[in-house]
């Protein structure tokens, strides 16, 4: 299967439980990158979350989320390193609904501009940037963040360190 046709697959989702390896990506900085997305036929409808996507084919968590982020941000320079936190959500999204088990990783750079180099069809139509934030700015963001208490979970990551083991997260339904 080629990789484009592969890409294509993310677009044909049709439900089940699917995999996803997200990216807690943080700069010299300690600020995370955050993708602006938004449903395809509404720009207002829209909200703040990591890079990250469904694994493909016989792929890792880990080198999905390495793929995922370099497709979505252009940045391959990183250091993946634990999983942090898992969630499962279910949420509506082009007109269907999504079921996802995500693993959250930790991963820092130094390479902080981006440049999507990698999107589907869908993510092309619906993504509309990157910004990277401190705990600050997010704690005081009036926007819609997923996961949803991401400030609270980064700014104690950046006091504590990453958790011994991974912490699973509320489910969120949309």
């Amino acid at each position: 299967m080629s990789a484009e046709t592969t890409r294509t697959g993310e677009d044909s989702y049709e439900g089940g439980l699917r995999k996803v390896a997200r990216v807690v990506l943080l700069d010299p900085e300690d600020r995370i990158l955050l993708l602006h997305g938004h449903e395809p036929d509404d720009p207002a409808d829209d909200w703040w979350f990591t890079p990250g996507g469904g694994l493909e084919g016989a792929e890792t968590r880990e080198e999905a989320a390495l793929r995922e982020l370099a497709e979505e941000t252009g940045i391959t320079d990183v250091e993946l390193g634990p999983v942090l936190w898992r969630r499962m959500c279910s949420f509506p999204f082009a007109g269907r609904r999504w079921d996802q088990d995500e693993w959250y990783y930790l991963a820092r750079t130094t390479q902080t501009a981006t440049a999507a180099q990698g999107l589907t069809e869908l993510e092309q139509r619906s993504v509309a940037g990157a910004r990277w934030w401190t705990c600050q700015e997010l704690t005081r963001a009036h926007e819609t963040v997923y996961p949803t208490r991401l400030a609270e979970l980064l700014c104690r990551l950046l006091d504590e360190g990453p958790p011994a083991s991974p912490v699973t997260l509320d489910t969120e339904i949309v």
